[in-house]
């Protein structure tokens, strides 16, 4: 255990913080998913719903810095990409 303040205050922050990405990596996760499952089960109007909800999630990650922009890119392509064979 950390004897410092500094170093104490430091344990807490980042607590927080990966609490926060944990909680954000969770609902991209969740949205992808949903996504997953409209495509499985032939919904195009609802893949495309979810989809539109699904890239607002990974972009708002990626701009708090819980995703890279590519690795937040790679994922919009890989859904976009099967919601649109879908059709």
């Amino acid at each position: 255990m950390a004897n410092i303040k500094s170093a104490k205050k430091r344990i807490l922050v980042n607590e927080t913080k990966a609490a926060r990405n944990k909680a954000i990596r969770s609902k991209v996760k969740t949205s992808i998913k949903k996504v997953e499952a409209a495509i499985v089960a032939g919904d195009k109007a609802a893949a495309q719903a979810n989809l539109a909800n699904a890239i607002a999630e990974i972009d708002k990650a990626a701009t708090k810095g819980v995703y890279h922009k590519n690795t937040a890119s790679r994922k919009v392509s890989r859904i976009s990409k099967a919601v649109n064979t879908l059709a």
